[in-house]
């Protein structure tokens, strides 16, 4: 899990934070998994909670096979300078059909401080 923030994309001015993350999935089951949904709690500094949900990641619903992986890059923005993220994924057992959840640890994303 990597984090970066995207001063082009971001109006302080405007408390609009813009941050951009990228997360690599592993697959270390001995059966194959595909991504269905994702669901998103972002908490900002000043307490304001939002939660985003729907299919996939990127518009993609990857498949994963044994000691595969998949990396993707999303965003997410702030009202704040500093903030958190944390979820799930539900994925399926492409054997068995069966469905099963997938904790995303919770991350923080803060704008770097200019050194003068």
């Amino acid at each position: 899990m990597e984090t970066f923030y995207q001063p082009d994309y971001s109006n302080p001015i405007g408390s609009e934070f813009m941050f951009a993350y990228r997360i690599t999935i592993e697959n270390n089951n001995t059966f194959p998994i595909k991504l269905l949904r994702r669901h998103w709690y972002i908490i900002d500094s000043n307490g304001s909670h939002r939660e985003v949900e729907g299919e996939g990641v990127v518009g993609v619903q990857p498949l994963l096979a044994p000691g595969e992986s998949y990396q993707y890059v999303s965003g997410s923005n702030l009202r704040t300078e500093i903030g958190k993220m944390y979820g799930t994924y539900q994925m399926e057992n492409q054997l068995n059909k069966k469905l099963f959840d997938v904790k995303i640890p919770e991350f923080q994303m803060v704008v770097p401080f200019k050194m003068n």
